[in-house]
């Protein structure tokens, strides 16, 4: 009687869980025809999909589901081209070629999907990794698929898989759900993010753990809090973005050639944004120094004009010691930029330390001039004018 209760009772299970798979299955087949029935006119551009689908469908849950049937149903994969890598194009270029073409591959479907989502409200990263096939066998190309965030819980997504198959160099489209909103748990199995943040677990696999296919379990491991990681993560400045990205990716350990390439372009990203970081800085530095210039350039034309218009004895001396000022504030910050430049451009922050320099000498003449100019009665102060300073300096640092 106890074993017949027990099978009545998991019939009972399988058969509640099923009715709401059903239930689940119908309300997507809903979104998916309303998809299907979206005007031409929607299809031109991006933006007016994502206005479509945003004016169409009201929770995240929906939006994500519209976005992951368009880009299944809509892009091919691009057998001719699985194999090239365009390094030089930039990824907004990438995008719109994919959109206008219809084809790509999974880099181009994972782009795709993430700023369909995103534009849609939908919180959605690339993710990039590699695969195995039959839990055994590592796949020969890296993979990029998607992580978004429903109501406030990550999913996984891969909307190349979910859109169809190649065989023998022909794709052949079959849209799968068995690539929308997967459990992290499950996705582990097959796909390995380089960058063991986006695994979305509380305890993290390493490479050979997963290309090994055994684990040493949860107790094994430090708890890693993926999801707080994530929120102090969007947070960080790009360059540190890229710094943790890096460290992550070469923790996890080079088991494979994917995760060597992986690394390898991590650290290049990052270095990159260093160096553009500096650049930027420094010409920050620059239009700083071309401003207190041109500062005490007025001032000088004010004094060769005698002071003319006639302002306060208080209005007199902000105009020089504002200049000087500016100009000792830029000096400090040149001089906490060269300490961390590593010889950055050395030949153009010595120019510049100099033309400040100089401009800074001169400005502390002028303050001199002033400061005697205001200490003389009126009568005195006129014949203090019986020379024309030098011209202004005009040209700027660039």
């Amino acid at each position: 009687m106890r074993y017949t209760f027990l099978i009545l009772a998991c019939f009972c299970s399988f058969s509640v869980l099923a009715q709401k798979k059903q239930k689940i299955q119908k309300h997507y087949d809903l979104i998916d025809d309303r998809m299907d029935k979206m005007p031409l006119g929607f299809n031109q551009s991006m933006d007016s999909i994502s206005s479509y689908i945003k004016s169409n469908f009201q929770t995240e849950n929906d939006k994500i589901r519209a976005v992951y049937y368009w880009v299944a149903k809509t892009i091919s994969y691009d057998v001719d081209n699985m194999f090239e890598v365009k390094f030089d194009e930039k990824l907004q270029d990438r995008i719109e070629r994919t959109f206008n073409d219809k084809k790509g591959v999974c880099f181009d479907y994972a782009s795709i999907f993430n700023q369909l989502a995103n534009s849609v409200g939908v919180k959605s990263m690339v993710i990039t990794g590699y695969t195995k096939w039959n839990k055994v066998k590592v796949d020969n190309l890296s993979h990029a698929w998607n992580a978004s965030r429903i109501d406030n819980k990550w999913y996984l997504f891969d909307p190349t898989w979910g859109s169809g198959y190649v065989i023998n160099g022909i794709f052949t489209r079959r849209l799968d759900d068995k690539h929308f909103k997967v459990d992290p748990e499950l996705m582990i199995n097959t796909y390995m993010p380089f960058d063991y943040l986006w695994q979305l677990r509380d305890y993290p696999i390493t490479n050979q753990e997963f290309t090994e296919g055994v684990y040493a379990g949860d107790n094994a491991k430090q708890k890693f809090d993926f999801a707080n990681e994530i929120i102090r993560f969007e947070k960080l400045p790009r360059i540190e973005q890229l710094k943790g990205v890096a460290d992550r990716i070469e923790k996890g350990g080079m088991r494979n050639q994917h995760i060597s390439q992986a690394f390898v372009h991590a650290k290049t990203a990052w270095r990159n944004e260093s160096e553009r970081e500096k650049g930027n800085k420094f010409t920050e530095i620059v239009n700083q120094f071309n401003r207190a210039n041109k500062q005490l350039n007025d001032f000088i034309n004010y004094r060769n004009k005698k002071f003319q218009p006639i302002v306060s004895d208080e209005e007199i001396k902000r105009k020089i010691e504002e200049p000087r000022d500016n100009l000792m504030k830029c000096q400090e910050t040149l001089l906490d930029f060269e300490k961390n430049a590593n010889n950055l451009n050395k030949s153009s922050i010595d120019d510049l330390k100099q033309a400040i320099s100089k401009r800074l000498e001169n400005s502390e003449e002028h303050l001199k001039f002033v400061n005697s100019y205001l200490t003389k009665p009126a009568l005195v102060r006129k014949t203090m004018f019986y020379t024309v300073v030098k011209r202004p300096v005009s040209r700027v640092i660039n």
